[in-house]
């Protein structure tokens, strides 16, 4: 006997999974996926048969979940909508997911157009966009925290841990400088760093005392950034966004190796503006390294 034989079901109006499958023109097999996701339940299952029924008013939401899926909507994601019912809540959730959609979208196709530059050979004339110069950089009492953090939660953590650190800098003698980031090794969605939040400080016993009250939950330290000089370009609020900032990084890079220097520390970004009040072609952060 198939799913689809007649039983006895406390409510004849019930449809056998194969009539309600026609109606809503989806397979049985999505359907048994569907309850097994929990994201479209039988309104009745037989015990004995383990045969399952629907109601006629479940179509809807069958033909919901099946194009939410083809949206690659995650699962959890999809029950969200589905518990939402319609109306505006679940457009709300709906259009919130693809905003996050457009917006992933979008940074993989600034990504490939610059790897399609890069593999088409036309590094240096990305490369030529940017303007690098060297500056000489005094001495520095930084405090610091440090994380390790994958690039989806980076610019998150690089406005907070600055906005801590720019607060407690109030207890150090004030900010003494341009704060900055500076990265110990790569920040992707596959590597974790770590980076560095950094902001110069004038008064460095109390910079080493408030780093004793703080403790380690946030990885605070506090040291003396030696005198040195740094090769760097300037970039915009649109160029900070990633992956249009590799290729500023990549021109410090290739300036360097022309010139015969070699990084003598960890690449960095120096943020000198005003973050929420810059405009996309406002010029906001130095990317720069540390050169012999």
């Amino acid at each position: 006997m198939t799913e689809d034989a007649v039983v006895d079901v406390p409510d004849r109006d019930l449809l056998t999974i194969g009539a309600f499958a026609a109606r809503a023109r989806l397979s049985a097999k999505a359907l048994r996926l569907y309850d097994r996701l929990g994201l479209l339940a039988p309104a009745y299952v037989d015990e004995a048969t383990g045969y399952r029924y629907y109601r006629a008013d479940q179509v809807d939401q069958a033909r919901l979940v099946a194009m939410l899926r083809q949206l690659d909507m995650p699962l959890a994601r999809i029950a969200e909508v589905v518990a939402a019912g319609d109306g505006l809540a679940a457009a709300e959730l709906l259009g919130a997911y693809w905003a996050d959609v457009e917006a992933r979208v979008a940074g993989q196709r600034t990504l490939a157009e610059y790897l399609r530059g890069r593999l088409s050979g036309r590094s240096s004339e990305m490369y030529g966009k940017f303007t690098v110069e060297t500056v000489q950089m005094p001495a520095q009492v930084v405090i610091t925290e440090r994380r390790h953090t994958l690039a989806d939660e980076l610019p998150t953590w690089i406005g907070a841990a600055l906005g801590r650190l720019e607060e407690a800098a109030r207890e150090c003698g004030g900010v003494a400088g341009v704060p900055y980031v500076a990265y110990y090794s790569e920040v992707s969605m596959e590597s974790d760093g770590p980076a560095e939040a950094c902001v110069p400080v004038a008064d460095e016993a109390a910079a080493r005392a408030w780093a004793e009250r703080r403790g380690r939950p946030w990885e605070t330290a506090v040291r003396v950034e030696p005198a040195g000089r740094l090769a760097y370009t300037r970039i915009t609020k649109a160029q900070v966004a990633h992956p249009q900032i590799l290729a500023a990084f990549e021109a410090v890079e290739e300036w360097m190796a022309a010139e015969g220097l070699t990084a003598t520390g960890p690449c960095r970004e120096l943020y000198f503006a005003d973050w929420a009040a810059a405009g996309p072609g406002d010029p906001v952060c130095d990317v720069a390294f540390p050169v012999d």
